[in-house]
């Protein structure tokens, strides 16, 4: 109660600071700037590559789950925070299985704004509206954001954001909130903001709408690749024990005689096969598919998920600096709207609006309409950006939901800020709501939960505040220079390997194919001689196919072209070239037949229609 009092006198105190007190402004910009913000390390001593032994294939786990062993947790569901779940329950020692109907990112989690975020609008209403809940929010994700770079340096990083102002007042308060963000951090902050000139803010940001122009704040935050993210959480369960597998979907809860959950019966996508998985505890860790799997547990039950759509589109890299991002705190509807470079393009969204739960749902063109009139303001005299601009566009759900023990007050106050647990009569727990950057923060807490409601009974504490995932130990963001030592890969290329995969770039070169001329001018590269291109321009590489079949559990082409790389969501154009020769290797290492070729081309096409590709009924290009 005490630091509930303390916390909103903070608040109150910070919205001071927001009037206009430069004293209390003074003494945040002392706090931050005593402080020392470096957190990768520069080794100098070279990486000694390792061969890296191939995990259980999927027909092992498949035996592994088949043998009526009990797991301690059965968690459903692999995006996110499943993924987290699992690892942090097998970090402890516990016994821990996964089955995810689809892919893992397959949904959400995949379609993030790509921002590792402690939400400086929400901090802006904590301010103003004294709101302890949205103060709490703001500080749990800044510390989490920390934690989050530290464990997967390779797959994130901090990146600048800039506000641009138009008005006089907006540069105090602007100023004001982002150094009390930069506060809330603390000694994990990333780097401290700043306020820039009208030149300076031009000068960083060429395409900027500079009329009226006052000047620019520029605060930090996280970028990462969250498919690759998700990716790398499952496969690091997995190498710490956990039977992970994706593409099983669980058809059936069963209950023991005293109505309580023991197991799930659950089909293997590939095969049809049914088997039963016997449980201690499942964990309903679905996104926004949760209340599917509460109403297999209680039909009965009421449902809990708000969906709410956020859209994204994806324009070429030149619309924004390569290291600068931009956001808009006040569309025209009175949303925010960001503006950022991801993995060589521009990202710009998102929306929020109350929508259907579907699996793949498609953009809607007046929600691409909204996005692309904000853009144009920002950008207005200096370039225009077309509909033809885009690459592609994806519509993600965001699995907002309300507290079933407050239904009965209705009203937007029954909508759960950051996210919740629940308990089933029978035993299902269910993690819900949340966000990207907080995943590790709700599996911890979910595990938790687990252990003091079922008796669980872990060898160790969490460790997953410190623990690397795969690929992250001993990596610098040099690596890539001995990936080019060691086998002459582009520059382009090996950058590209050893920001995704980390030091498991190195096993992916090495299962890259032989190819003389597939380099830049930039000599001695011009004549590369490892590092074979699915498509150029773009650095994917045929080592990297491979390298996701055998150690990343991808079976299906829209596995590969969407989730291991991001080919569809950079360009779906590109994906749509690039399919033929993903399914022509694919269907070559995993034995398909004919049939199976062609559906993998029928089931990608349909995938890449939600990412904006235009087709005919015959999967031709319009």
């Amino acid at each position: 109660m005490v630091g509930r009092v303390f916390t909103k006198r903070f608040i109150a105190a910070a919205a001071g600071i927001g009037a206009g007190s430069i004293a209390g402004v003074s003494v945040l910009i002392w706090y931050n700037t005593s402080r020392s913000k470096a957190h990768l390390q520069y080794s100098k001593e070279p990486y000694v590559h390792k061969a890296v032994p191939a995990p259980p294939s999927r027909p092992e786990i498949i035996r592994n789950l088949k043998r009526g062993d009990e797991y301690d947790m059965v968690i459903v569901g692999g995006g996110a925070t499943g993924t987290g779940v699992a690892l942090d329950a097998v970090s402890r020692g516990l016994k821990v299985a996964l089955l995810e109907r689809d892919d893992f990112a397959s949904g959400t989690s995949s379609k993030s704004t790509k921002l590792v975020h402690g939400g400086v609008r929400y901090l802006e209403k904590a301010v103003w509206h004294a709101d302890y809940d949205q103060y709490k929010l703001v500080k749990e994700a800044l510390h989490e954001r920390r934690v989050f770079l530290d464990i997967a340096p390779h797959l994130s990083f901090a990146l600048p954001i800039m506000i641009p102002l138009y008005k006089y007042w907006q540069l105090p308060y602007y100023w004001a909130g982002t150094k009390c963000y930069d506060l809330l951090a603390g000694t994990q902050n990333l780097e401290s903001s700043y306020m820039l000139s009208r030149a300076k803010a031009v000068a960083s940001f060429p395409m900027l709408n500079d009329d009226n122009l006052k000047g620019a704040v520029v605060y930090y935050d996280g970028s990462h690749n969250d498919s690759r993210m998700n990716v790398s959480i499952a496969v690091t369960a997995v190498e710490e024990g956990a039977d992970v597998l994706n593409h099983a979907e669980v058809v059936q809860l069963h209950k023991d005689d005293s109505g309580k959950l023991n197991g799930v019966r659950a089909r293997d996508i590939e095969t049809g096969e049914e088997f039963d998985v016997r449980a201690k505890s499942i964990v309903n860790a679905t996104g926004p598919f949760c209340d599917a799997i509460r109403k297999l547990d209680d039909s009965s039950t009421q449902s809990i998920v708000a969906p709410s759509s956020g859209i994204h589109i994806v324009l070429p890299g030149w619309f924004t600096p390569n290291q600068m991002g931009l956001l808009d705190p006040a569309t025209s509807d009175g949303r925010v709207l960001f503006f950022l470079p991801w993995q060589g393009s521009t990202i710009a969204g998102t929306t929020d609006d109350p929508c259907d739960i579907e699996r793949n749902p498609i953009p809607k063109e007046e929600q691409i309409n909204f996005v692309l009139r904000d853009i144009k303001k920002y950008l207005k005299g200096k370039v225009d950006v077309r509909r033809e601009d885009i690459q592609a566009a994806w519509s993600g759900i965001r699995p907002l939901v309300m507290d079933p023990e407050k239904m009965s007050a209705g009203g937007s106050q029954n909508v759960v800020r950051n996210h919740l647990i629940t308990t089933s009569e029978s035993g299902l727990v269910t993690i819900s709501g949340g966000k990207w950057t907080t995943y590790r923060q709700m599996a911890e807490e979910t595990v938790d939960e687990c252990i003091e409601r079922f008796g669980l009974v872990p060898k160790t504490e969490t460790r997953t505040k410190t623990l690397k995932l795969v690929g992250a130990d001993q990596w610098t963001p040099l690596r890539y220079v001995e990936l080019i030592q060691q086998f002459n890969l582009d520059p382009a290329v090996a950058k590209h390997l050893s920001e995704n995969y980390g030091t498991r770039a190195f096993t992916v070169a090495e299962l890259s194919s032989n190819e003389t001329g597939q380099g830049t001018s930039e000599a001695p590269y011009a004549t590369a001689t490892r590092g074979k291109r699915i498509l150029s321009p773009y650095p994917f590489v045929d080592g990297e196919l491979y390298y996701a079949m055998k150690y990343e559990y991808a079976t299906t082409a829209v596995d590969f072209i969407a989730r291991r790389t991001r080919l569809a969501f950079l360009n779906c154009n590109a994906a749509y070239e690039a399919l033929p020769r993903v399914i022509e290797v694919m269907g070559r290492e995993l034995n398909w037949s004919p049939e199976r070729r062609d559906k993998e081309w029928k089931d990608s096409c349909e995938y890449l229609r939600t990412m904006g590709l235009q087709l005919d009924e015959n999967y031709n290009r319009i």
